[in-house]
């Protein structure tokens, strides 16, 4: 193999250094910055997949009604997401930083289209479980090579890390309250809502075509370190970063998808209404503020960010208790607005840390390894606690998912403390 260049060194941890990756591995160097226009357009895509992820969210009510299925079902539903999105952690992440971002998302945008017509089609729960599967397959793709991709075309500038993060979160935020309007006031709710999601989904492949992307040598494959499939990772220099940005972001996430896998139940079962457009708001507004929690953060040290990722879910799980226990409409706002903060507080930590500290060729398996980990812990808490809730009330279940999700915050939050001193 012909001699690497020098690369700069991707680690700042205490003197530890890393292998520069070899020369046929890295990215070719971009002829020049790209304008801040096209950071911006790189981002869609993963809003418009993200967009689908919770699309689905208002409209369960109309499955369960059309259907019939309860709470434990639900969940199973929700964690067939979780399955297809882990399962395309797997991969989607080496496959990018081996040929590419381009070849990954473009099968991801397809299969969400496929996801699309299922939905608007979905005679049972199989048929429903198959399009979240489908769904978290291409959102995987999308939290591994969309981001990548994102920070690629940054080129090194801290707006990267931003707009990836808030892509994913505004993408999710915007998909129940869309479907939750639409269904509300158009006819044939589950078709009219893909039908539009379908349009954006077009749009993003459009936008993947032409992106500005670095391109990458082709090499045998027998040159490639590693499987294709594999438990996503970082390189061992790195594994401290991956562990202070999971300990934030893990129960941020689990927080968020307890809102959006049982909110609905609890709007309707402690409130009494079952109207799709709240439920989608509700859903809207956690994300908007994990948004704006993520600009309102961005200059401070990711040690700082981590920290206010973990004191936001602890609040937000308090609030949660809080809500179950008085049946009342304002606590349940404030678990979800804070249940955001901690999600995007926790996620741009993460990134940063990542996309900071990890060499570019191994960016979108950082990426992947991050979200492994954190939609593992948020896929198998709502699951349990859905069946728990079904045996013993959603109140008493809401409780005792709340308290778990806490204990992980301060657990989380006490580790960024000890180890997380040099994260700046």
């Amino acid at each position: 193999m012909p001699e690497a260049r020098t690369a700069p060194p991707v680690s700042r941890t205490h003197g530890t250094d890393q292998t520069p990756a070899p020369a046929a591995q890295r990215p070719d160097p971009p002829t020049g910055t790209p304008p801040v226009r096209e950071i911006w357009f790189a981002a869609w895509p993963v809003v418009a997949i993200f967009i689908l992820s919770n699309a689905a969210m208002p409209l369960y009510a109309v499955w369960q009604h059309r259907i019939g299925f309860g709470s434990g079902t639900l969940t199973l539903i929700y964690a067939a997401y979780v399955v297809g999105l882990l399962g395309a952690l797997t991969f989607a992440g080496v496959a990018s930083d081996r040929i590419g971002r381009k070849p990954v998302l473009v099968p991801a945008l397809l299969v969400a289209l496929a996801a699309c017509l299922i939905y608007a089609t979905a005679p049972s729960v199989a048929a429903l479980a198959t399009a979240r599967l489908l769904t978290g397959l291409a959102t995987g793709a999308a939290v591994s090579a969309g981001m990548a991709a994102v920070t690629d075309i940054a080129a090194g500038r801290r707006l990267g890390p931003l707009l990836a993060s808030t892509a994913m979160v505004l993408g999710a935020g915007i998909g129940p309250v869309l479907a939750g309007v639409l269904s509300e006031t158009a006819p044939a709710p589950t078709v009219t809502v893909f039908a539009v999601e379908a349009v954006l989904l077009v749009t993003a492949l459009a936008v993947v075509a032409r992106m500005p992307l670095p391109r990458r040598r082709r090499t045998a494959a027998g040159r490639e370190p590693g499987a294709w499939v594999r438990l996503p990772a970082v390189p061992r220099a790195n594994r401290r970063h991956l562990a202070l940005g999971l300990a934030a972001f893990a129960p941020g996430i689990s927080a968020t998808a307890f809102v959006l896998s049982l909110g609905p139940s609890l709007l309707a079962g402690l409130l009494g209404t079952t109207n799709r457009t709240v439920a989608g708001a509700l859903a809207l507004a956690m994300f908007l503020t994990a948004t704006g929690v993520q600009f309102a953060v961005r200059r401070l040290a990711v040690r700082t960010i981590l920290l206010v990722s973990g004191a936001a879910t602890l609040a937000g799980t308090s609030a949660l208790v809080a809500a179950v226990h008085t049946a009342s409409l304002g606590p349940l706002i404030a678990a979800a607005l804070l249940a955001g903060a901690g999600q995007g507080a926790g996620q741009l930590g993460g990134l940063t840390l990542l996309s900071r500290e990890v060499a570019a060729t191994r960016r979108a398996e950082a990426n992947a390894a991050l979200n492994a980990g954190g939609y593992a812990l948020a896929g198998a808490l709502p699951v349990a606690d859905g069946y728990l809730s079904d045996a013993i009330g959603l109140s008493a279940g809401a409780t005792v998912f709340g308290l778990a999700v806490a204990a992980l915050a301060i657990a989380g939050a006490a580790v960024v403390a000890v180890r997380g001193g040099d994260t700046r």
